[in-house]
């Protein structure tokens, strides 16, 4: 049986007891425990490639490492100076274009393994969108956008989260991105298989998507999803997660 889940909508305008976004995600940084990664190391397999972070002082470098089709090792390792890829161990010549490529997607990957982790960015802007009742459980409801400077390649995607009033989980994420030649696309993801690792709150998620293209705005997807009109495309499963300090 399927369950029944119910959403409703508060008015919170003019509301004397409304929270601050800034004050809900310092909360819910809180409860995951991501402030441990500001001094730690951590890896992960992703989709089979392999995945490293570390962090320590503001100092970073995140990698990935995967194999070719004929069997080199390819890795790309980002810091604060810039990616570089390297095959079997030296340095590749690579474009500008797909530097640029192969950033967005190593920050992608670690973005979303370790949010909310990167939330109080100083490019981040958030915004209190109220509450949302779905399944009995309130939820605080976040938009963030971003600074051009500071926001990295695309400082243009739109995000919304949805934060349990209880306990801060973060159970539900959507964002809206540029697509090439056709424009936005929308993705609505919903957490499972939270757990703690070494303290910190690692989940996986269920990856959706509308069923039909263009017929959803973002801003009520959350609707959209209580009404059956999201399809899930894949699921974001982190495996193998070690986080040390």
């Amino acid at each position: 049986m399927k369950k029944l889940i119910l959403v409703f909508f508060t008015v919170v305008a003019c509301s004397p007891n409304i929270p601050s976004a800034q004050k809900v995600i310092d909360q819910a940084i809180a409860a995951s425990g991501v402030t441990k990664l500001q001094n730690a190391e951590a890896s992960f397999t992703f989709r089979s490639i392999e995945y490293a972070f570390f962090m320590k002082s503001g100092a970073y470098v995140y990698t990935r490492t995967q194999r070719d089709s004929i069997g080199n090792q390819v890795s790309d390792i980002l810091d604060n100076n810039g990616l570089i890829r390297t095959i079997n161990g030296d340095t590749a010549e690579i474009t500008e274009e797909k530097r640029a490529a192969y950033t967005s997607s190593v920050n992608s990957v670690i973005y979303f393994a370790f949010l909310p982790f990167r939330l109080n960015d100083a490019a981040v802007n958030k915004s209190y969108e109220g509450t949302i009742k779905i399944n009995d459980k309130n939820y605080h409801k976040i938009k963030v956008t971003f600074n051009q400077e500071g926001g990295g390649e695309d400082f243009d995607d739109i995000f919304y989260y949805w934060f349990d009033a209880e306990d801060y989980s973060m159970d539900y994420l959507a964002y809206s991105y540029v697509e090439e030649d056709e424009g936005r696309g929308l993705r609505f993801r919903v957490a499972y298989n939270s757990r703690k690792i070494n303290g910190v709150t690692i989940q996986d998620y269920k990856n959706l998507k509308p069923k039909i293209k263009d017929s959803v705005p973002l801003e009520e997807i959350d609707r959209a999803y209580m009404d059956g009109k999201l399809i899930e495309l894949s699921l974001i499963e982190l495996k193998n997660m070690s986080i040390s300090y």
